[in-house]
């Protein structure tokens, strides 16, 4: 996939666009960029129109003092809808990206036709004290992180059953573990583009008033898992208790924090298209 950098009022991004249709502003999580591309699973691109960023310290966006708070990330993003001459746009935030979505929902209401959350985080992730974010911060630290993910990718080629069972049991809590192929390739595919540079360390320190998100207005969908071993289902129920008639739907996949693997999509995919046309529906008859 084709990425591009533009230099926007807010500074540098890096993003790719795909698809023609209705613009859907996708803030993927953390370990990712914007060549990431299991986040269109099942949407059309005759329909959408993905316009997905690399977040800063991922890819080729600089982190910088400005940019590296949600507020100041969101900034960025709705500068790249500037650029792209986008007034308005689904946003979706997908796991560490949902703290950028809810600020960009809540300081730029006429820029969201609605806000989609993803196994999002709604709140502060980790307290310094605790053992994860102890070790995230050792193992992804920026200068550490290369030789991380050279030896992941190794392992993950010369041990690859035992490399899913892994990554599965830390990102979901559902057992026996268990992965069909398809999953298997389709977890393969992902970990191939991952890497953590300078935005995973910043990630992990992230966090955002909560007053934030009683400001959200627009119509607001909360998909999450419930076996979910990387961000803990109190984050949905966070945003679902704060934000104004927002709706949240749980799921007993499989995959856990990975909603879009394997089959276990196919109904929470049904509960996105359902609110996207829903959304529309109301827009129409509002413009009557």
């Amino acid at each position: 996939m084709t990425t591009s950098k533009i230099e926007t009022s807010q500074g540098k991004v890096e993003y790719t666009l795909l698809g023609n249709g209705r613009p859907m502003l996708i803030v993927v999580g953390g370990h990712t960029n914007c060549k990431e591309i299991i986040f269109h699973k099942g949407l059309d691109p005759d329909k959408f129109c993905f316009v997905t960023p690399s977040r800063p310290g991922y890819g080729l966006t600089p982190l910088t003092d400005q940019n590296k708070s949600p507020k100041g990330t969101s900034d960025l993003f709705v500068a790249l809808l500037d650029e792209l001459k986008i007034e308005k746009a689904i946003v979706v935030g997908i796991s560490a990206g949902g703290l950028t979505a809810l600020e960009i929902a809540a300081n730029y209401p006429d820029r969201v036709e609605n806000l989609i959350l993803m196994s999002a985080l709604t709140r502060k992730w980790f307290v310094k004290t605790d053992k994860v974010y102890k070790g995230a911060k050792k193992i992804f630290a920026p200068k550490i992180e290369p030789i991380t993910w050279f030896f992941y990718r190794l392992f993950f080629r010369l041990f690859p059953s035992l490399m899913t069972k892994t990554m599965f049991k830390q990102i979901s809590t559902f057992r026996p573990v268990q992965f069909t192929k398809d999953e298997f390739q389709e977890l393969k595919q992902m970990t191939l583009i991952m890497r953590s540079y300078k935005g995973f360390d910043n990630d992990l320190d992230q966090n955002i008033d909560q007053e934030i998100l009683k400001r959200i207005k627009c119509p607001t969908l909360i998909l999450h898992s419930e076996n979910d071993n990387s961000v803990d289902i109190s984050h949905a129920q966070n945003a679902k208790d704060k934000i104004k008639d927002s709706k949240l739907v749980t799921f007993n996949n499989h995959w856990g924090h990975l909603l879009w693997l394997g089959t276990d999509y196919d109904p929470i995919l049904k509960e996105l298209k359902q609110q996207i046309e829903l959304t529309t529906t109301t827009k129409k008859s509002t413009n009557r």
